[in-house]
């Protein structure tokens, strides 16, 4: 689903976020806000791209490891 230029990989039952990367480091950047622009309280961002699976629960402008 399109937001403006960019887009978020998966929405479930649209109300959980799903970002997936394959960096090898993440940074603050790539904690994009997908969930203000869809209005939503929870998302997951994994990463594939580091030496061991990395993934993160967000929430509202939070991030939980």
């Amino acid at each position: 689903m399109p937001i403006g230029t960019r887009r978020v990989d998966f929405l479930v039952d649209e109300k959980i976020a799903v970002e997936i990367k394959a960096l090898t480091q993440l940074e603050k950047v790539h904690l994009a806000n997908y969930l203000e622009a869809y209005n939503l309280e929870i998302g997951l961002l994994i990463n594939f791209g580091a030496i061991s699976l990395e993934f993160k629960r967000l929430h509202k402008n939070k991030y939980r490891e």
